[in-house]
């Protein structure tokens, strides 16, 4: 078994299932993946359950509301200007090129290509668009990837985006599921073990079984 399946398969065993990416809809799902960005969920839970408050949360009445009332709502998230236009852009985006409609978005073979083109969509983004919301199978790295992978010499400190995600899809089965938990468990991981100031005793990962 390679070390990257035992790593899902100890984390698993440990954490058990995630539930993850904790939206309603997908369409919620995308909204989190611009609200996400350099803060933490509670946050973005904060700034949705507005737009909910607010009756906002559709395509069609973000699209048609002011971009500084958009800003007003989901303050809760932090960098709400910025956020605010990025969420139009990718609204925008999603009603003028897919009238809306989750499903002719995940028809698109190059959809992935065109998220990186709107607007405030870098590839942590879109992956978790496109692996949370339409269900297609792109492993998401983030910054707690990067770490529990360099504090275990897996990848190397100027390791990209692209030479990451490659490990994973390399050694896992191009499995949504497989995919979806296995993100999960690493924030899981990293939050309470693999933090700034790692917890290294009790992690999981130092076992043993993990270094035969």
């Amino acid at each position: 078994m390679n070390k990257i399946y035992s790593i899902y398969k100890i984390l698993y065993r440990t954490f058990g299932t995630q539930h993850w990416w904790p939206g309603d809809t997908p369409f919620e799902v995308m909204v989190g993946a611009i609200l996400t960005q350099n803060t933490a969920w509670k946050n973005v839970e904060k700034a949705i359950n507005n737009l909910k408050k607010h009756d906002l949360l559709s395509p069609e009445k973000i699209y048609n509301t002011p971009t500084e009332e958009v800003a007003e709502i989901i303050k809760p998230s932090g960098f709400f200007n910025i956020k605010a236009l990025r969420l139009k852009s990718l609204i925008s985006f999603f009603i003028e090129d897919y009238q809306g409609k989750i499903k002719k978005m995940k028809e698109d073979e190059n959809i992935r290509e065109k998220l990186l083109s709107v607007s405030g969509i870098g590839k942590e983004t879109a992956d978790s668009i496109l692996l949370y919301a339409l269900n297609i199978p792109v492993f998401v790295v983030d910054a707690y990837t990067k770490r529990v992978l360099l504090r275990h010499n897996i990848i190397k400190e100027d390791s990209t985006y692209d030479e990451i995600q490659f490990i994973f899809t390399d050694a896992l089965p191009e499995d949504v599921q497989i995919y979806n938990e296995y993100h999960a468990l690493i924030v899981k991981l990293a939050k309470e073990y693999c933090r700034k100031k790692p917890l290294c005793d009790n992690c999981p990962l130092n076992s043993a079984l993990f270094y035969k």
